[in-house]
């Protein structure tokens, strides 16, 4: 029998490696020019805001969204973040796999859950699913848009190739709409009532 401490050790252990995500770089906004681009945990995070939006638009369950959208880059802790142009050139490893290997030792529910939830993103064929990957597309179109803010030019491309990607109804509504905002509009009914 399994002593409980070591699972509590192993989730722990778990949780310890997902800090790492808050100093892993996105690595992609490195090709178009990006001196200190975001971090994958801060990638992450508004993904799961912005998921949790969508589902709410959307008619799906914006907890297991927000959920699937929390968990969807946790593997790059091991492979790192590889950009889409780099994919074309290796053979990537199953993000279940990497996730089984994370959570080899964590306790059994938190290694089911989890496991389960990167599994639903893969396959993407639940409502949730797919608002989890339109977010995670919308997520990147909108840092595009702030990098263009701060004079990064060359993410124009990446902005109109993460557009036209967008599935969801609310998604593409959402990713016209930021198209015209500047990142300081929130504050503008502040300044100007």
């Amino acid at each position: 029998m399994t002593d409980p401490r070591d699972n509590d050790r192993g989730t722990a252990s778990f949780l310890r490696e997902m800090g790492a995500l808050k100093r892993g770089k996105r690595t992609g906004w490195w090709i178009v020019g990006v001196k200190d681009p975001e971090t994958i945990a801060e990638h992450s995070w508004r993904t799961a805001v912005i998921g949790s939006v969508l589902a709410m638009m959307e008619g799906a369950d914006p907890g297991r969204v927000a959920l699937l959208c929390t968990f969807h880059d946790s593997q790059e802790t091991r492979v790192g973040d590889i950009p889409w142009v780099g994919r074309r050139y290796l053979k990537a490893a199953d993000n279940r796999e990497v996730t089984a290997d994370q959570l080899a030792d964590a306790h059994p529910a938190v290694a089911a859950g989890i496991a389960a939830a990167v599994d639903e993103y893969e396959r993407g064929e639940t409502l949730e699913a797919q608002v989890a990957h339109d977010a995670d597309r919308l997520e990147c179109m909108i840092q595009g848009l702030e990098y263009l803010e701060q004079g990064y030019a060359n993410a124009q491309e990446w902005v109109d190739s993460t557009r036209a990607k967008l599935k969801t109804a609310s998604a593409v509504a959402l990713g016209d709409a930021s198209q015209g905002l500047s990142s300081t509009e929130w504050q503008r009914t502040f300044l100007h009532p």
